[in-house]
């Protein structure tokens, strides 16, 4: 859910852009944790972000990166019954047509549409089990500087990217071409989706419904930008966390203490 709403109620000097007309896209990325103190030490020496509070209350936590807002944290896990984990969330024009539009063709809606303004979320799950948001309102103040500073892109890991993408596609209107939509590029055995011309999101296929591994079932992989991969890694296993994989200097995939997967990728070599 965007803990932002937008962007945490920051001013609204700059123009504010809304799903009405960006839509589609990734908007934000959100963790569930069960510590929220423990789960902020643990960014902070891992990715270097700063803090602050949120309008949603004291369980929630905005991430900061050189001052932008680049992700929320919410202590609910314990308290709402959910994995701990990081789930991106696309931008929509109506919440009620997404949801209505993945149940039909066999998704779960687990939780809402909500409200918070300046806007409504919904947490769902795609017919091959990956957990994905939605939201619709006004997107994080300073859209652009988001883009920049957020997670350099999403990645999801299903059994079939293609029929993933014709799902996701229906229900988040890719590829329709009307203005502020995102399109789709087949690019061999993977499919990317661009936003105003940056891959913002890639699918592939290869993932296994039933592996006992759930870094192996279909989910959606959040990759942030960061200036020393080996750095991150090290500090995540300081910290209390683990490294599944490392590409030399290039990208790694780590676990927080808490047990939620994500990637660093080296600025720049984000696609």
């Amino acid at each position: 859910m965007n803990h932002e709403s937008p962007a945490g109620g920051a001013p609204r000097d700059k123009e504010v852009v809304s799903t009405h007309s960006v839509f589609g896209a990734p908007c934000w990325v959100s963790l569930t944790s069960r510590d929220l103190q423990a789960t902020q030490e643990f960014y902070t020496a891992v990715l270097g972000w700063r803090w602050r509070t949120a309008k949603l209350g004291e369980h929630f936590r905005i991430a900061l990166a050189n001052g932008v807002p680049v992700a929320g944290i919410a202590a609910v896990a314990s308290m709402w019954q959910m994995a701990v984990a990081w789930t991106p969330y696309f931008a929509v024009r109506d919440a009620d047509v997404a949801v209505a539009r993945v149940r039909e063709r066999g998704g779960t809606a687990a939780v809402g549409p909500l409200s918070f303004p300046p806007g409504r979320a919904a947490l769902l799950a795609d017919r091959d089990g990956a957990t994905f948001g939605i939201w619709q309102g006004d997107l994080v103040t300073n859209w652009e500087a988001w883009r920049q500073a957020a997670p350099t892109f999403v990645r999801l890991h299903t059994r079939d990217a293609f029929d993933a993408a014709m799902f996701y596609g229906e229900i988040l209107d890719w590829a329709t071409g009307e203005p502020g939509c995102c399109e789709v590029e087949y690019d061999g055995g993977e499919v990317l989706l661009r936003s105003e011309g940056d891959v913002v999101a890639r699918i592939d296929s290869g993932a296994v419904e039933a592996a006992p591994d759930p870094s192996v079932r279909p989910h959606w992989q959040i990759h942030f930008a960061v200036t020393d991969v080996p750095a991150c890694a090290r500090a995540a296993e300081k910290h209390g966390g683990s490294v599944l994989r490392e590409d030399g200097e290039r990208e790694a995939i780590l676990r927080d203490a808490d047990g939620a997967q994500f990637t660093v990728t080296a600025r720049g070599v984000c696609c």
